[in-house]
């Protein structure tokens, strides 16, 4: 499963129930029962959740093994975008083509943008996850590493079970807890789950009209604007200042345009936008829109989420990226050392997993520039070997 759970929460906790993870399992729950009891969950329906709940190890195996993020955006893109993919997504548009109608009406959601989602988070519908959702909850919220973001989801899903919406014991889905064809976590379903082939409850796992327009109502939830684009493949002259590329970097397309970027196909958007260089100034470019950050709240991954943006283009009829010919990267170990060192010289680049996310991209841009290179943010062995 590619979904990795980095959604705010609103469930209401005093910051001391965050750190209550670790320690003897049986304690962990008694805790959590209390917590649920204070938040109004009978006592009844709190110990009738917990008493099957067991921590699952492959649960942190899976948590831990995400190799697939150190793709670089070629390699993971073309991983993931098939014609298979692609021609079942074309079908589906038309197969559930007044279900998108509606939900582009009530929320603005271009239906590409959710066919991306629903292929690549469970290949629309095919593979949910196999994982029981209450363990991998608690096992998630017992482990110390990120008990902020797993111990309100496992409230939540509480919180279903207590309304007759969740069965502790025979709910599966990802080895991060959400469930569904688009994949949600127990506190998006309690905020934006909806019924919407008005059965009398909200199914994911199996009702694609209630999936979907509950991805809509949440994308909507989460900012995005209505009939606006998210990401636009364009052409860069070969003399412009790379330096300006990244995210972090916000102007308007004619600020773009005066430099040279060009739309490859149709024409730029008169919206504030950043110039993407995932592989670099000989790679592929992309202008990212507003909508484009709202991808960042269903996933934090760079790559998935400018995939999954690209692939929503793809669906909507946009050509397949010119590729160009990018500088060779770094292979795993190599972009490990980079961070090392990286961190040795006092950037903060996170974790030193081998990802080339936000903290390293900067880091690498900072020492392009310190060097003289081309500060487009991607890292090469010549790099590696001047730091």
């Amino acid at each position: 499963m590619l979904r990795l759970a980095t959604l705010a929460l609103s469930l209401t906790l005093p910051m001391a129930a965050f750190a209550q993870c670790g320690g003897a399992f049986s304690e962990f729950k008694s805790g959590l029962k209390a917590e649920a009891v204070s938040m109004g969950i009978p006592p009844a329906s709190a110990d009738a959740f917990l008493s099957g709940v067991r921590q699952d190890a492959s649960v942190l195996r899976a948590d831990q093994a995400q190799g697939v993020f150190q793709k670089p955006f070629i390699d993971f893109s073309r991983h993931l975008i098939s014609s298979q993919r692609l021609n079942k997504g074309q079908q589906l548009a038309g197969q559930y083509d007044s279900t998108f109608d509606r939900i582009e009406t009530t929320y603005g959601v271009d239906r590409s943008v959710l066919l991306a989602f629903w292929a690549f988070e469970t290949d629309y519908g095919a593979f949910q996850g196999d994982f029981n959702t209450a363990n991998a909850l608690a096992t998630l919220a017992h482990d110390c590493r990120r008990p902020e973001l797993f111990r309100p989801q496992v409230l939540a899903a509480m919180r279903l079970h207590a309304d007759g919406q969740f069965d502790p014991r025979t709910t599966t889905g990802a080895w991060a807890g959400e469930i569904g064809m688009v994949q949600m976590l127990p506190q998006d379903i309690i905020e934006n789950g909806v019924d919407a082939d008005g059965n009398g409850r909200v199914d994911l796992k199996t009702s694609a009209t209630d999936a979907l327009h509950s991805g809509g109502k949440m994308l909507q939830h989460l900012g995005w604007q209505a009939g606006q684009p998210w990401l636009q493949e364009v052409t860069v002259p070969t003399t412009m200042d790379w330096a300006q590329s990244g995210l972090e970097t916000v102007k308007s397309t004619a600020y773009w345009q005066a430099l040279g970027v060009a739309a490859r196909n149709d024409t730029l958007a008169d919206l504030p936008a950043s110039l993407i260089l995932p592989q670099g100034h000989k790679g592929p470019a992309f202008l990212a829109y507003p909508n484009f950050n709202v991808y960042f709240e269903w996933n934090q991954s760079f790559t998935y989420v400018l995939t999954a943006a690209y692939f929503a283009t793809r669906l909507g009829g946009a050509p397949i990226y010119d590729a160009g010919n990018p500088d060779t990267g770094l292979d795993s170990a190599q972009m490990k050392r980079l961070q090392h060192r990286l961190q040795d010289k006092g950037y903060d680049v996170g974790d030193i997993d081998g990802i080339l996310g936000a903290g390293t991209r900067a880091a690498v841009k900072a020492e392009q520039q310190r060097l003289g290179l081309p500060a487009d943010a991607w890292p090469t062995p010549a790099l590696l070997n001047q730091i």
